[in-house]
């Protein structure tokens, strides 16, 4: 593992509230895999989101390469409508802000951070 994957690896561990979300080119649509306060949680190469109550939303794996440009991330859901598929997606780590955009399986994987149709881009703060 390069010591740069490492080091976002390793920053992007812990709790995330979503502060902003577009999918497909619409900002802020009503969305199924998170809810007003929810917070996504990443522990070593599992993420999990949860409703404040505590009510789990979506689980799953991640995998980043942090080689590519824009730096390339790949989210597998464990559960939903989207289990098991490979969502190819680029991200930002900017200290405490975390943006991800995401394309459905099979699509390219996203370069720019707008959407348009098939891709979904959130923005978290990192959550103390």
């Amino acid at each position: 593992m390069s010591a740069l994957l490492h080091s976002d690896h390793q920053a992007l561990q812990g709790t995330w509230e979503q502060t902003a979300l577009e999918d497909s080119g619409v900002l802020n649509p009503i969305d199924g895999h998170s809810a007003p306060g929810a917070l996504t949680t990443l522990s070593g190469d599992c993420f999990e989101v949860r409703t404040t109550s505590g009510e789990v939303l979506l689980a799953g794996r991640f995998s980043l390469d942090s080689s590519t440009s824009p730096k390339s991330i790949t989210w597998v859901d464990a559960i939903g409508e989207d289990a098991g598929k490979q969502l190819p997606a680029s991200y930002r780590l900017d200290g405490d802000v975390f943006v991800f955009i995401a394309a459905d399986e099979g699509m390219p994987r996203p370069t720019v951070f707008s959407t348009g149709p098939g891709q979904t881009m959130r923005t978290f703060v990192r959550r103390r």
